[in-house]
């Protein structure tokens, strides 16, 4: 059997995306034959076909999601070559890939990330929100900012410290809802923001909370902390955001919940002066952060 070229890989990971060959072809910037012709090639090279018509597009067969995750990581792969090739081994140009929860991603980075393109106008800075443990042993990325430890042995990994997270409520929630008195009370009485799936750390909370007592609930950080901030209810924050707003106001402090920060590099990356200057940039940036979430 012919091995497949990557080209044909990223024509049918583009396809399963888009669902249809010409809607691919436009994301790559190929002409339709080119790509067609690339799938019925990888087609012809793996012996089995990956596609079949119906009236909502092109559907995946089952040996196309037998090699998705195979075909994805490849892609990354290819991905962390070119960022790591665009800049060589300099520190004056090139691209470097970020991922971090959405609450720090969107909350903290920000700023960290300004400074230093300020320092480094040539490095192209790519960041990924997601709260999913990102893999940077496929090439997901090149740093992480995890709020676990990370467990791949090679990884570079640096812990942070510990961010500290409380209860608030915005003062225009607490004027309009009923006194707050005990924590069981508040639960009964009271909008409390939380999540559609509980997570493992409250579960184990002192006051365990299910899924029923949340009267606004996502899975998104980012969602939780806009309705706190639109006087929806109560909810968690991390102390060093919440105290950036004067209208936020803690409640419940004897309950507090503790999350570790770690930034992790693959160890291959370790000879790339960006990235470890980044790393450095980061690191120095995010212990003053956690300094200012200890209660």
């Amino acid at each position: 059997m012919k091995e497949p070229e990557w080209s044909h890989y990223r024509a049918f990971l583009a396809v399963l995306r888009e669902g249809s060959l010409s809607a691919a072809a436009r994301a790559l910037g190929l002409a339709q034959p080119t790509l067609g012709r690339q799938i019925a090639e990888l087609e012809r090279d793996l012996g089995a076909p990956l596609f079949i018509r119906s009236q909502r597009g092109l559907v995946p067969t089952d040996a196309a999601r037998d090699i998705t995750a195979h075909a994805e990581t490849m892609a990354a792969a290819a991905g962390a070559m070119q960022r790591l090739a665009s800049g060589g081994m300099s520190d004056r140009s090139g691209v470097i890939r970020i991922t971090a929860s959405e609450i720090i991603g969107a909350e903290v980075l920000p700023t960290l990330l300004a400074a230093f393109r300020r320092a480094h106008p040539a490095i192209a800075i790519e960041l990924i929100l997601s709260n999913r443990v990102e893999d940077l042993l496929q090439g997901e990325a090149d740093i992480a900012v995890r709020m676990v430890r990370p467990s791949q042995q090679a990884l570079v990994a640096r812990q942070i410290g510990t961010v500290v997270l409380g209860f608030y409520a915005h003062k225009r929630y607490l004027a309009a809802a009923p006194p707050l008195t005990t924590p069981e009370a508040a639960l009964r009485e009271h909008a409390i923001i939380g999540y559609d799936q509980v997570p493992a750390f409250l579960r184990n909370a002192p006051l365990p909370v299910t899924r029923d007592d949340f009267a606004f609930r996502s899975n998104s950080d980012l969602a939780q902390l806009a309705a706190i901030r639109a006087g929806f209810g109560i909810g968690g924050i991390q102390h060093g955001i919440a105290r950036r707003d004067a209208d936020l106001v803690p409640v419940f402090p004897e309950y507090r919940f503790q999350l570790e920060m770690w930034l992790a590099l693959h160890e291959d990356l370790r000879a790339s002066r960006r990235l470890r200057l980044m790393m450095d940039h980061l690191a120095a940036g995010l212990s003053a952060y956690v300094a200012g979430s200890q209660a």
